[in-house]
């Protein structure tokens, strides 16, 4: 630890930030931590990103460069000591949109708008080069986190993978199996800020993107509008799916089946992952927003093109009860090494 605060010291210094008052600002469910640093009226955002982890400080600082150069949003990179994973960034406020909808959540049709509208920017764009570009059974495996570390933790067993996997990949290949386009994958409204002072699309802040890669158009739709730590209105979710699909001129009944598939796959992953965050990491807290994303999952397996996969969720996932979740909750840190 003494080690990684000289390492700190030393890039701030050298990046003539050395002197300045240091806040902490966030963490988030991976490894990285983020201070905000004031020196005189000046403020830029450290972002401390431990090598070894799951996301590579380099990944997030082509991602930068490429959003800028889209004319988005993103921080610019002030320094860079991605050996050691430190990035000094722009700052870009403290305007989160889940901050100014939970003040006046009337607000949420004004915000999510022009983010639907940067989100067909960015699909129109040529995406960088050398993206994962994975398969719809890649994507169903990726969901299979659900009996991994959900139903397991849920009920002790893990149920067989593979029906399951061949119902969603079916699904995914029927529905959301098109061309590629650049997703960021957590684009919802703890990543995105509000910037009135600055025009058009440059008005929404675009946050934690470095895991971008190449997969179906409506899968950021889905991270929006399927918020796993804030519910959005149907009203507003209809709406913005509306805008997307007359925007991009693809068929309704068809975009419907796509959006459904890619937020079952998103839903089931996300059950998964927040079952993991207590049992490996020790991180109860997520498990309060299982039964919201339960909802958004049941929401889109009623959609008859996932028919199949739902007769199989509803066998092999048991709801998250109270019990249930108190009983996930008492293995925390139960595999901490996995």
């Amino acid at each position: 630890m003494a080690d990684r605060a000289a390492e700190i010291a030393a890039f701030l210094a050298a990046a003539g930030w050395g002197s300045a008052d240091r806040r902490h600002l966030a963490g988030d469910a991976s490894d990285r931590r983020y201070e905000r640093l004031r020196l005189g009226a000046a403020t830029a955002v450290l972002m401390d990103n431990p090598p070894g982890g799951a996301d590579d400080p380099a990944a997030f600082s082509r991602m930068a460069r490429h959003l800028r150069d889209l004319g988005l949003s993103a921080p610019a990179i002030l320094a860079e000591d991605l050996p050691h994973g430190l990035l000094l960034l722009e700052d870009l406020g403290d305007d989160l949109f889940a901050r100014l909808l939970q003040a006046d959540p009337a607000r949420e049709a004004d915000l999510y708008a022009p983010a639907v509208d940067v989100l067909l920017h960015l699909q129109r764009a040529m995406p960088p080069p050398g993206l994962p570009n994975l398969t719809a059974r890649d994507w169903a495996e990726a969901a299979a986190f659900a009996l991994e570390w959900y139903a397991f933790a849920a009920t002790g067993r893990k149920p067989d993978a593979d029906r399951f996997v061949t119902a969603l990949a079916d699904a995914l290949q029927a529905h959301a199996d098109g061309p590629r386009v650049l997703i960021l994958r957590d684009f919802h409204a703890e990543n995105l800020l509000w910037l009135p002072g600055r025009a058009g699309l440059k008005r929404v802040g675009l946050l934690d993107f470095q895991l971008g890669q190449l997969a179906q158009p409506g899968y950021d739709l889905v991270s929006l509008l399927q918020d796993a730590r804030r519910d959005v209105a149907p009203k507003t979710e209809a709406a913005m799916i509306a805008r997307f699909a007359a925007a991009t001129g693809v068929d309704p009944a068809g975009f419907a089946a796509h959006y459904a598939t890619l937020g079952a796959q998103r839903a089931l992953r996300i059950l998964g992952v927040f079952a993991r965050l207590c049992l490996v990491a020790g991180k109860p807290q997520y498990l309060r927003l299982i039964p919201r994303v339960w909802g958004q999952l049941q929401q889109n397996l009623v959609h008859p093109a996932l028919a199949d996969l739902r007769a199989i969720c509803d066998a092999i996932l048991p709801p998250p009860t109270s019990d249930i979740l108190h009983r996930i909750e008492q293995q925390c840190l139960a595999f901490p090494s996995r």
